[in-house]
């Protein structure tokens, strides 16, 4: 994925199994985001192409992703602050189901959806209940990252990318979100951008680590961070002069 001189993704050959839950690290501009853009239809990239399912989808839209199987959430909360946590739900649930024909009618049709099995079982499963009512915009970051997941986890998706799912969060908050995620493990392939990748170890399988848009380590967690070319570019160790001295 070029931009203009930039190349933010580069040759990158990346490959989920089904149901596998999947990390990717790397430091501010190594192109996680983009390549997340890329993988999720924002984004058309500038060679390559990207196959779901053995399909070829490098130039379908980010709605006929979704309809494909594919959710996301952002590094910013995307949610309509606006509404209860009760009426982001169904509104998701609503446009991944169902094809309204004008706004109003989406609106008017949505009403009927509060009571779906569907939306009371997220409610519960995302510990939201206790907040349905309340407005997004009142919120806490960690209460709103959990309803964005459910929002996303409503689409049913065979395939769910969190991109920076802890960014911003407190400790408590971080516990809160850990637990919603460790419920979809099996349920659905996950692919984490994360930082604090160490909150999400336990239940990841495989990491790999970005560096100026390429893949520089790829494997179990341990072995990811402790390779030498990972060690120099994300965390700054330079073997060489430590053996020097």
């Amino acid at each position: 994925m070029r931009f203009g001189p930039v190349v933010a993704v580069d040759r990158v050959d990346y490959q989920l199994r089904r149901h596998e839950v999947a990390g990717i690290l790397g430091s501010n501009g190594a192109g996680k985001t983009t390549f997340f853009n890329v993988l999720t239809g924002y984004y058309t990239p500038t060679e390559g192409r990207i196959f779901y399912q053995g399909r070829d989808i490098t130039r379908l839209s980010p709605p006929q992703r979704v309809a494909l199987g594919i959710a996301r959430t952002f590094q910013l909360t995307s949610t309509f602050d606006n509404l209860s946590v009760l009426d982001n739900l169904v509104l998701a649930f609503f446009r991944s189901h169902c094809r309204p024909t004008t706004l109003g009618l989406l609106f008017k049709r949505c009403a009927a959806y509060r009571d779906h099995e569907a939306i009371i079982a997220a409610l519960h499963q995302f510990d939201l209940h206790p907040i349905a009512a309340r407005l997004a915009c009142h919120l806490s970051l960690g209460e709103k990252r959990r309803m964005e997941i459910a929002m996303a986890v409503l689409a049913d998706p065979e395939l769910l990318l969190l991109d920076e799912p802890l960014a911003g969060l407190a400790e408590s908050e971080i516990r809160g979100v850990l637990e919603v995620l460790r419920r979809q493990v099996g349920k659905q392939t996950i692919l984490i951008v994360e930082h604090k990748i160490s909150h999400v170890r336990d239940f990841l399988e495989r990491l790999i680590v970005m560096h100026e848009g390429r893949i520089i380590a790829e494997g179990g967690y341990e072995e990811c961070l402790n390779d030498p070319q990972v060690r120099k570019s994300y965390w700054q160790i330079d073997e060489s002069s430590d053996n020097a001295g």
